[in-house]
């Protein structure tokens, strides 16, 4: 390592080791690093390791076999070319000449190639025009650090779901929930007021009953049968009012929080329903669960019990204050001294309860993933015999979960017993002054009998509050979680000025289509135009951006360039739900519901007469099957349509789209996942269901797509042949070259390179 010192300008990570000492003596003393990707494949995609750097007066570049660093000086007509496809990526430096060299990666580095990219054009603008660079040459997201577009001020990844603290004020967004109960809600607070206050009256009668009847007797008097039931008659009717006003509460304030809870639960899953599939793509099946079930179940607990009880404890509080001070102001003072100790307390626990309940929920929710994973793919996990390693996940998150609780318990499990400690204290210290006001003839004994039962009240009601402190930060928690989903915004909004189309023929047109996921470009200047009744067979190797320009026509997603066209109207001005009804979609693992035959078949019109049923599925070559179950329609399906074939499931799924009788169909690789009989029995299915509509068909088995009107060949993102079968066969293109690798039984990439690799790697694994 030389004494000279690197200056990274980029507000990025400085070089790796062992990049530092390699580049240092190549820098001029005015030279600056911009930014760098470490490379990690060489040009055969073989695993390598290599950098590439961009400083303020050239670009270099090196892999570790190479004693020298290669460099190229910012010129006018030098381009850096960025790509990706199939999880590999690349960069090209060209200039008007030729190509000058060319690096691969794996799509973990994508994010600081992008930053290469960027601080690459802005120097090399510098550089040509003779202007300054202005600000930091490459603009990220201060979350996660990932390159932004031009104008973009923060990454579509964080934007989702900004961790924000929970805070208790989270928990008075629920009024939103509790408005329209408004009135019980009122009523539950005047019962709880009344019943409070009865509760106030037995210790208010234990004066005169001292005073007037017991410390008379032991002097000597005679007592007085009728004050005595007089009395006892007031303490019981005020424990029988306090018993019947704390029924009607109790009863009224459960009923209130349990709909609330209801209206919580049925509202975060209508608003997950709306939310676009790019929000399920970062989620857990197992958190999203927990959120609506343990979360909302907790807060529900919050509302009908605890806060019912922290309501109790501040009016206990503040009426038994009000009552002391007006018997005896200083022996209330004295009562009141431990207040202040406990509220310092209970400020400081207050954040770390909070956000380490938060921490636990998360905790949790893993746990619950794991459950989720395992449970409906246990078939997975016994053909290939992982019982022991889902059991060790299993124990592993659990035992995460135990350590993280105890770390709470640490610190609850100290502050409820000193909070008892000040209390009891507290009233040894009313007693000690207590018995001196008494001596000195200031108070009588009732006075001073009324005020212990009073302060044990207090005291109570006083250590039940310090309890709350853990549930409330719980339900804080548990609100926060919730409404990070529903203050979610669905990347595919519903139109602000919808247009509705009286009739739908099935003319699709693509103009300029471009998609992008986070940084990684799949989807790029895509131009199609489909007439109705058309079939369009869309073919290219895996990761070509078939399934991705599907999911972009069904709406899945919305497109981030350029505009998808159904009757000449942009199908982002159509409301979602109106446009997805003319679209049928038959998937390569088709799912069914649990429920019968016939309720999966009319998923999709609810509806639907048996009849009606009964046709879709002899039209689906499905009705002979069907009739040789048991129950027949009435069969039960197992969860995911488990006690049937994967062709039978396939088939109820072309029954389900036929009954909708839709002007659009989707069909994603419809027959890839089964054998060559079954897929005869579907071909016949599918062509009943393709008669008279728009069609887009993906197919792995090229052979499957020879009735096509034409085939759309996909390329990294990109339409690069158009045509029917014998049209592109006779070109020798892509598609030639596709369809000559699979009649080989050789899985092949498009380019030249990766046809080569592709035979060696077939060769290597016949060999094997």
């Amino acid at each position: 390592m030389t004494s000279r010192s690197i200056n990274v300008t980029s507000a990025h990570a400085t070089l790796p080791d062992p990049w530092l000492g390699e580049i240092a003596p190549t820098l001029t003393d005015t030279e600056n690093i911009l930014a760098w990707v470490e490379l990690d494949l060489d040009t055969r995609l073989q695993f390598s390791q290599g950098l590439v750097v961009v400083t303020n007066q050239r670009i270099l570049a090196r892999t570790m076999a190479e004693k020298t660093w290669d460099s190229w000086i910012f010129h006018a007509g030098l381009t850096l070319v960025h790509h990706d496809h199939a999880g590999v990526g690349t960069l090209e430096l060209r200039d008007a000449q030729a190509r000058l060299a060319g690096w691969r990666y794996t799509l973990g580095r994508n994010v600081a190639a992008l930053r290469v990219i960027a601080a690459f054009e802005r120097q090399l603008d510098s550089q040509v025009s003779g202007q300054p660079v202005e600000g930091d040459a490459v603009a990220v997201c201060p979350n996660c650090k990932t390159a932004l577009e031009p104008g973009q001020d923060e990454c579509a990844l964080c934007a989702r779901e900004a961790h924000v603290p929970p805070s208790t004020w989270t928990l008075f967004r629920l009024w939103r929930f509790a408005k329209p109960y408004r009135n019980q809600l009122l009523a539950g607070f005047l019962l709880t007021l009344a019943s409070t206050a009865a509760t106030l009256v037995p210790p208010y009668l234990t004066m005169p009953l001292m005073d007037n009847v017991l410390i008379p007797y032991q002097n000597g008097a005679h007592i007085d049968v009728h004050l005595v039931a007089l009395y006892l008659a007031g303490l019981f009717g005020s424990a029988l009012l306090a018993w019947g006003l704390g029924w009607a509460r109790t009863y009224i304030l459960a009923r209130v929080s349990e709909r609330i809870g209801a209206d919580l639960r049925t509202t975060t899953y209508e608003h997950l329903m709306q939310l676009s599939l790019e929000y399920f793509g970062g989620k857990r099946t197992g958190d999203l669960m927990a959120r609506i079930g343990s979360e909302t179940d907790r807060i529900c607990v919050f509302l009908s019990l605890h806060l019912l009880d922290f309501a109790t404890d501040i009016l206990m509080i503040i009426m038994t204050t009000a009552i002391l001070v007006s018997i005896n102001p200083w022996l209330a003072l004295v009562t009141l001294l431990p207040l202040p100790f406990i509220a310092w307390m209970i400020h400081v626990v207050r954040d770390r309860l909070r956000t380490g309940f938060e921490k636990i929920d998360r905790v949790w929710s893993e746990v619950t993933n794991i459950l989720a994973d395992t449970i409906p793919g246990i078939r997975v996990v016994k053909a290939f015999a992982q019982e022991r390693r889902e059991a060790a996940r299993f124990r592993e998150a659990n035992r995460h979960n135990l350590i993280v609780n105890d770390r709470i318990n640490r610190i609850w499990s100290l502050f409820s017993p000193t909070v008892t400690l000040l209390t009891e204290v507290g009233l040894l210290v009313v007693w000690a002054f207590g018995i001196w006001q008494v001596s000195t003839n200031q108070i009588t004994v009732g006075v001073l009998t009324a005020f212990l039962a009073y302060i044990s009240r207090f005291y109570t009601r006083l250590d039940g509050m310090s309890r709350i402190v853990s549930v409330t930060q719980k339900a804080a928690a548990g609100a926060k979680r919730i409404f990070d989903i529903l203050d979610h915004v669905s990347s595919v909004p519903e139109p602000t000025k919808p247009v509705h189309l009286e009739q739908v023929a099935g003319s699709i047109e693509l103009q300029d289509v471009g998609f992008r996921y986070g940084n990684r470009s799949v989807i790029r200047g895509v131009n199609l135009a489909i007439a109705p009744g058309e079939m369009i067979g869309l073919v290219g190797h895996s990761g070509s951006g078939k399934s991705t320009l599907v999911n972009l026509i069904c709406r899945f997603y919305d497109v981030t360039e350029g505009s998808i066209r159904l009757e000449g109207v942009d199908i982002r001005s159509l409301p979602v739900a109106e446009f997805r009804r003319n679209i049928g979609l038959v998937l390569q693992e088709p799912f069914l519901f649990f429920g019968t035959i016939a309720e999966n078949i009319a998923y999709g019109k609810q509806d639907a007469s048996r009849d009606q049923i009964i046709a879709a599925a002899r039209a689906a070559h499905a009705h002979e099957f069907i009739l040789r179950l048991p129950q027949g329609y009435d069969s039960l399906v197992g969860e995911r349509g488990h006690g049937l074939s994967g062709g039978e499931r396939q088939r109820i799924s072309i029954a389900r789209a036929l009954l909708i009788d839709p002007r659009i169909l989707i069909l994603d690789e419809a027959t890839s996942s089964v054998d060559t009989e079954t897929e005869k029995e579907i071909q016949k299915a599918l062509d009943n269901l393709v008669l008279g509509r728009t069609t887009i068909a993906i197919a792995h088995r090229l052979s499957t797509l020879r009735r096509a009107d034409r085939l759309v060949v996909m390329d990294r993102g990109q339409i690069v042949e158009v045509g029917k079968h014998e049209d592109l066969m006779a070109r020798e293109g892509a598609y030639y070259r596709l369809y000559q690798a699979q009649a080989r039984n050789v899985d092949t990439d498009l380019d030249d390179v990766d046809v080569d690799n592709a035979i060696v790697l077939s060769d290597g694994l016949a060999k094997s």
